[in-house]
Formats: structure tokens, C-alpha cells, sequence
């Protein structure tokens, strides 16, 4: 008798008595195979059916299959399953195995679960996406529609109490399950070794210390093949089978890598996560742990989902160590130091806060929710990643921007597939290519079918000539995705980079640099090898790509029209204009057309409109300042002196610094733009004109009389005042040509600084009392120049000496 035998009693009395409840056991507890055949004659279910979820096609499988053995019948019969691309279920069956993503697509098409008495959600704690969606949902039908539905939410390591709060606190039963002991063996992480070669030296060892099957977890196909390979070439013998497990496989190797191995022969197991759970392969007390596991991880920024490889939890690592000890005692060995195991994390992330959430944002419009916040998450989507996936369904045309569902959004949610490839298969059944699209969704959906050439092309042909199981329903399930497209349209044909555009528009790409290096719709990187037969397309569709640090290898792909993605496009293309000077210096325009960060289209216009230009000369000194124009004497010196007033406060001068006439450009300076072609044109009259619109008549003119541009010395040279000065308005001048003045000038009442120079123009002497200079040190001076410059007139009463400009005449 199988362990959870003993809390059946306990689990049908809590949902005869309640509508919900949850049962934790331990891995070989018998939950999966014992729990829906002892409910199936309980009073409550009245001959109605049981659904339960399993969260991988092989763990449905092997459940159902296992199950109608139980009762002597064959799948099909009382129990049956439905996973993707495949179903055996009966009028007779009352027992339905499905995946979590079936119950989903079930209950959105029928929210009241017909003729259902009880949904089983089993393995929960590996809480995927569609579990949660899945749970969600059946919890709202049973509140609002069904409330005669049982829910029994199954683990084997979960914080069962959490789940019970959500169920309306819901009983939680415990099953102490039955393991034998398991021996763990930690054989250290050498990381100068790849990982398939520590794999390797494990298995090799575990063949020569012990006996019976070995089940190896890796986190992925590329690790088991090489593995594999490797194991092929060293381990040589003929009791040894290596038999890889993993979701892309055929159901035939799935089976016979799970099935019992014949007498006198030892089964090494190279598997995926997809072995941790709902699976009890025979023959099995060995495990080898290499503690990594692949996951999806979606980035909200990009639009991308990537593979990365990550470090289990505690808790799946206890799972992976259980298979070890399931039929007899056994041993598990583990390739890294015990002291890693306690910084390992407890349990992983769920999906939901890792996941693209476009399929559950479609799921939850479908359902009539606009917000995740209407159903009960065991955790919430992030707001992020889910507003996120609402742009993008709106960009699909599946929601109005108010997040109403929209007729191609509701044919949307009805397909099976994810939203982005229905959309692809819609969008093509209206060119009479439904067929092909669905090929293509197939391709992306499973996993290196067709092989593994990055060209989408090689990949179908590759696809249409495969003949194994896998194959053949793949090319099943196409033909009935494309017979729910419906009828055929009529349209030209759309090439299948177009296709692929239509469900991944943020990975359309185009060449940059060198071959085989392109960039996408955002802005990020991709590549492909030069060797490559797309590395040379100028444009590419891409449906598949491997994470990088700041660019994704491009896995699958196929070429794409630039004029064809223009016209498929055009509502979401973007148009610039831009001024740029041509090799002569005159200004030429050029109109941008972009999708995204991607550039369709430049078109170039020697003779732009002149409206345009001046716009662009009134933008270029916006963004770069007043730096670049021509700015004469008068200019410069009307914002001087206006400033001098503001700074003294002197009346309501208007403010002509930079930042200001930056702001009131379009007053005083776009005026004079029209007609020019470049920032140089404009004369430094035309500046000043400018700058003095903004002054009244009147008030110029007193600005003009109290402060003159220019302060006309003795001598009759004028000499341009400096307003800026630090010591007051300042006038550069040599010191013979201001002989004769005795009174100190000034401008406005002020003082004016007079920097006297010699005939060299060096610095003599600063004041602003020139008679007191005359007075008193310019007997210094006198004697000092004398010395320096002996040609020139340097008197003892300079006040009453006529000024000069000129040294003395010849002969004097």
C-alpha cells in the first residue's frame, strides 16, 4: 500500500465537507496515480469528471498511463490525457490527465467546467505560469459560476498554509510519504573542467561503486548531448544503455527512456529538470546532481525571453536526491561542496515573475478581467512585465487602449497558441498561408524540430521531411491550427520573414558593420557567424535568440524585404527630418523613415523648403546656444550694457543673457531665418536690429546718450567702452591721448575706468581720477617712459599738453 493510501479517508472527508483542500507529500507518496481513482466514487462528484493538471506532457503521460493499468483498462477508457499535439480521451472518460496550459485554454472556453466535479492541480510547488493562471481562474469560477466545484491543490514541497489562505483557508493534509535512505556524496565543483567532463568522471565512478540505473540531471539538451557523446566513447560496455530524457524528444524515446531496463542491464538516464517530479523511472538508486537548471527569464525592457542557467533550490535538489531512494536505498551524488547547499535558495522563483505575461494579459481580457488585480494570485504579476504584454497585444490589434478585448484579440484567445504566433497564423490565413504560418509556429513552439540551421527556410525543409513521431504530429497539429484559421483570403502571398515579423515586430533586425553582425528594432545587438548563409541579408525576422551581455546570438531566423516590412508596417513607422550640411557647406535635408531604432528609408533633398531650414537653424541654436552666430560690436555691446542697468538696478531693462534670448528666440531671431541657408549668413547689423526689438524707441535712445557704445578720447579716436569690467564701465586707451583732459569723464554719472596704456599698449596705470593721476604718479610714469619710448612726447603737465596719437616728429 502506497503511503497517501492512509490520508485518503481524511482528503475525501474535507472535500465532502468543504469545496477545497491541500495535500502535501513527499515524492513516492503515491499522490499522483492513488488521489483521483479513490475520489472517483465519492457522493459529491455524482458521476461527474475529474480534471487534474500536470505541468509536462511526459509526467501526463506517464500518469495517465500508469493509472489505467491500476484499474486493467487501456488509456482512453476511464482515464485518458490531453497534452499538446496529442489526446486520448473517450466519451467514457472521467478521469482526464491534462497539462496546465490544456486546462487553461478549457476552462477560458467553458468558464462553469461542465460536467467537471473536481480540478486537481498536481506538482503545484513547481508553480509555472499556467498553474497559476489555471488556479486563478477555476477559484473565481467556483465563487461566481460553480460553487459545487472541488479544488485540491497537490505538492510535494510547498508552503502548503499559503495556498489554504487563498482557497478560503482550506484544509491542509500531510502525507509522510515512503523513502528509502539515500546516501549524498559531494564530489566538489572543479571549475577548470567543462561540465559534461565532471558529469562524465561521475558517472564513471558510480558505475564502479555501485550497482543498478543512474539518473543524471543537467540543465539542458546541449549538456546531454555532449554528455552523451562523451559516455559513447569512454564508457564501453555492453550492460551500459544511455538513454537522454528531455521535453523535445518523441513520446516513443520518452517512454523507453523511463521504461524498466532489461535484466542485466544497467540505464544511465541523462536528464532535464523534467525528471524531478510525477515520474518514477525503475531501476533507479543512483543520481548524479550537477545542481544547474535552465529557465525562462523574460526582460521586460526588450520584449525577450532567455534561457538562463541557474542554480537549483534546496528544494529541488531534495526532489532530484528522493529519485535516488523511491524503490530501494540509495546514493546521490552531487557535483559541488556540501557548504554550497545552504546558500542554495529554499524554493525557486514562480514563473509568473519571470514570465513574458502577454498569454495571461490575453487570458485575463478574455475572462473580463482589465487588471490581474480582479483574480486571486497566489503572487501577482509584476506591473511591469504585465503592462508591458498589454502594449504589446494592443500593438497586435488585440486590445483597445482602454484594454477592452477586441474581435482579433477574442479570435486571439480562442487559438491555441501563444499570442504572438496566433496572430502570425491569422494574419496569414488572410493571404491563403495559413498552412505555412502554422509550420512556423511549430518550428518556434517545439524546440530544434526541423534541426538546428538558424535559416527558418533549411529548418521547414528539414521538417517536411522528418518522419518520426514528433515530426508527424507536429505537421497534425499545424494542419489543425491551420483549419481553425479559417477560411482562405484572398492577398498576395506574404514571404516568411514577413511572417515571422508579424509575430516578433521587435526583432526585426538590419545588418550594421560587419557581415553578421545586426542590430534590432530597440537598438540591441544580434549576431550570426559570417559563414552564415543570412550573415550578408540586409534584413532579417528573427524568431529565436540565445542570451548575451550586450548582444543574442541569433538562432533562428529568415530574411525579410525592406519594402515589403514598409508597407506591412506603415501605421507604426516614424518620419524625421534633419539639415545637414553638404560637402560644399550648403544645407541639404534629409527625411528619416524608422521603425524603432531602424532606419527604412533616407531620402535627400538638395533644394529644401526654406520654412524647414529655418526651423532647423532656430532648433540648432536652441540646442547648442548663441555661440554660432555672428554677433558685431554693437550687439555685444547693447547685452553688455543692458546687463550693467539690470545688475545695478537701474529701471525694468529687459534681460539679453544667453539662457534668456535662448527662450525668446522665436521673438527676435526666427524672424530673420527665412531665405538663409546657413547660421553664417546672418550679418551682425541684422543680430543688432534684433536685440534692439526687444528694447522700445525711447528707451534706445536714452540708453545710447547715457551709455554710448564707444567714449571718444581727446584726440578724436573713439575706443569701446567694456561694460563687463569688474571695476565699472572700462575704456582701453594710451595714455598721450587723453593729455589735456582735467576733468575724469564719465558715462551715465559713473565713473568711467580708464586702463591707460603706453605706445606699446601695455598696462601704465588704472583710475578713475585722472587729475589726481596727473597730479601725483605720473611723475613716475613720465620718468619710465622716457627710458622705454624716447621718440614720443612725455611732458611734466600732461593736463595742459595737447593730447596725441603720434610720437614726435623727425628732427625734434
Amino acid at each position: 500500500m502506497l503511503p497517501v493510501e492512509e490520508i485518503v479517508p481524511a482528503l475525501q472527508a474535507a472535500l465532502a465537507d468543504g469545496t477545497a483542500a491541500v495535500l502535501v507529500a513527499p515524492p513516492g507518496a503515491g499522490k499522483t496515480t492513488v488521489v483521483p481513482l479513490r475520489l472517483l466514487d465519492a457522493p459529491w462528484l455524482a458521476g461527474g469528471k475529474i480534471i487534474m493538471l500536470e505541468p509536462r506532457r511526459l509526467a501526463a503521460r506517464a500518469a495517465a498511463e500508469r493509472m489505467a493499468k491500476t484499474l486493467g483498462e487501456k488509456v482512453g477508457q476511464t482515464v485518458g490525457y490531453r497534452v499538446r499535439m496529442q489526446s486520448r480521451v473517450s466519451a467514457a472518460t472521467r478521469i482526464e490527465v491534462v497539462t496546465e496550459g490544456v486546462f487553461a485554454r478549457m476552462i477560458l472556453a467553458d468558464p462553469s467546467l461542465d460536467g467537471v466535479g473536481a480540478v486537481i492541480f498536481d506538482e503545484f510547488h513547481e508553480r509555472s505560469l499556467d498553474a497559476d493562471l489555471g488556479l486563478a481562474l477555476a477559484r473565481d469560477a467556483q465563487g461566481l459560476l460553480r460553487d459545487d466545484l472541488r479544488i485540491l491543490v497537490m505538492s510535494a514541497t510547498l508552503d502548503g498554509a499559503a495556498v489554504a489562505r487563498l482557497l478560503a483557508d482550506a484544509p491542509v493534509l500531510e502525507s509522510q510519504g515512503r523513502a528509502y535512505p539515500v546516501d549524498t556524496r559531494y564530489l566538489g565543483r572543479d571549475e577548470r573542467l567543462r561540465l559534461e567532463d565532471r558529469t562524465v568522471r561521475a558517472v564513471e565512478r558510480a558505475l564502479a561503486e555501485e550497482s543498478g540505473s543512474i539518473l543524471v540531471f543537467l540543465p539542458g539538451q546541449g549538456e546531454i548531448r555532449r554528455t552523451a557523446e562523451q559516455l559513447a566513447e569512454r564508457v564501453r560496455r555492453p550492460d551500459v544503455v544511455v538513454a537522454p530524457l528531455y521535453g523535445a524528444l518523441d513520446p516513443g524515446e520518452q517512454d523507453r527512456a523511463i521504461s524498466p531496463a532489461p535484466a542485466g542491464i544497467r540505464k544511465v538516464v541523462l536528464a532535464t529538470s523534467i525528471a524531478e517530479t510525477s515520474l518514477t523511472i525503475e531501476g533507479v538508486r543512483v543520481v548524479i546532481d550537477c545542481g544547474l537548471a535552465r529557465v525562462p527569464r523574460f526582460d521586460p525592457a526588450s520584449g525577450l525571453t532567455r534561457l538562463a542557467t541557474v542554480r537549483v533550490s534546496r528544494a529541488a535538489a531534495d526532489q532530484r536526491r528522493g529519485r535516488a531512494g523511491r524503490t530501494e536505498p540509495g546514493v546521490c551524488y552531487r557535483l559541488w561542496d556540501e557548504a554550497e547547499t545552504r546558500a542554495l535558495p529554499a524554493y525557486a522563483d514562480p514563473e509568473i515573475l519571470d514570465a513574458d505575461l502577454s498569454g495571461l494579459a490575453l487570458d485575463l481580457a478574455r475572462w473580463g478581467a482589465k487588471d490581474a488585480a480582479a483574480l486571486a494570485f497566489l503572487d501577482p504579476p509584476p506591473r511591469a512585465a504585465f503592462s508591458e504584454a498589454r502594449s504589446l497585444l494592443w500593438r497586435l490589434g488585440a486590445l483597445t487602449p482602454e484594454g477592452v478585448l477586441t474581435a482579433h484579440g477574442e479570435a486571439l484567445s480562442e487559438f491555441p497558441l501563444a499570442p504572438r504566433l496566433a496572430h502570425m497564423v491569422l494574419k496569414a490565413a488572410e493571404t491563403g498561408q495559413a498552412l505555412r504560418a502554422a509550420k512556423i509556429a511549430a518550428l518556434v513552439s517545439e524546440h530544434n524540430l526541423g534541426g538546428r540551421d538558424a535559416d527558418l527556410r533549411h529548418r521547414l525543409e528539414g521538417f517536411e521531411r522528418d518522419r518520426s513521431p514528433r515530426a508527424r504530429d507536429a505537421r497534425t497539429l499545424a494542419e489543425r491550427w491551420a483549419g481553425l484559421a479559417g477560411k482562405a483570403g484572398r492577398g498576395e502571398p506574404l514571404d516568411d520573414g514577413l511572417l515571422l515579423a508579424f509575430a516578433f515586430p521587435e526583432r526585426i533586425a538590419k545588418a550594421r558593420g560587419k557581415t553578421g553582425e545586426f542590430q534590432l528594432v530597440n537598438g540591441r545587438g544580434a549576431f550570426l557567424e559570417p559563414t552564415d548563409a543570412l550573415a550578408r541579408e540586409p534584413w532579417l525576422a528573427i524568431a529565436e535568440l540565445g542570451g548575451g551581455d550586450r548582444r543574442d546570438r541569433i538562432l533562428l531566423a529568415a530574411p525579410l524585404d525592406g519594402a515589403d516590412l514598409a508597407r506591412a508596417f506603415a501605421d507604426q513607422l516614424e518620419t524625421e527630418d534633419r539639415l545637414e550640411e553638404s560637402g560644399g557647406g550648403r544645407l541639404r535635408a534629409k527625411r528619416l523613415t524608422r521603425l524603432g531604432r531602424l532606419t527604412l528609408r533616407e531620402e535627400i533633398d538638395e533644394n529644401p523648403d526654406p520654412a524647414l531650414i529655418a526651423r532647423a537653424l532656430a532648433d540648432r541654436v536652441r540646442a547648442e546656444g548663441l555661440g554660432g552666430l555672428n554677433w558685431g560690436e554693437a550687439a555685444q555691446s547693447l547685452r553688455q550694457r543692458v546687463g550693467f542697468l539690470r545688475a545695478r538696478g537701474e529701471g525694468d531693462w529687459p534681460d539679453l543673457s544667453d539662457a534668456a534670448l535662448v527662450a525668446r528666440l522665436d521673438e527676435w531671431l526666427t524672424p530673420l531665418l527665412p531665405g538663409l541657408r546657413s547660421l553664417a549668413a546672418l550679418k551682425p547689423d541684422a543680430l543688432d536690429g534684433a536685440l534692439r526689438s526687444l528694447i522700445p524707441w525711447e528707451r534706445q535712445r536714452a540708453l545710447d546718450a547715457a551709455f554710448p557704445l564707444r567714449w571718444t578720447a581727446p584726440t578724436g579716436n573713439s575706443f569701446a567702452i567694456d561694460y563687463t569690467a569688474e571695476a565699472g564701465p572700462r575704456v582701453d586707451v594710451r595714455v598721450q591721448e587723453v593729455f589735456g583732459l582735467k576733468v575724469h569723464p564719465t558715462v551715465g554719472g559713473v565713473p568711467l575706468t580708464l586702463s591707460l596704456l603706453s605706445p606699446g599698449h601695455r598696462p601704465v596705470q588704472t583710475t578713475k581720477d585722472l587729475p589726481g593721476f596727473w597730479a601725483g604718479s605720473w611723475k613716475d610714469v613720465r620718468s619710465d617712459m622716457r627710458g622705454r619710448y624716447p621718440k614720443h612726447v612725455w611732458p611734466e603737465d600732461p593736463a595742459n599738453t595737447p593730447p596725441t596719437a603720434r610720437a614726435k616728429p623727425r628732427g625734434t
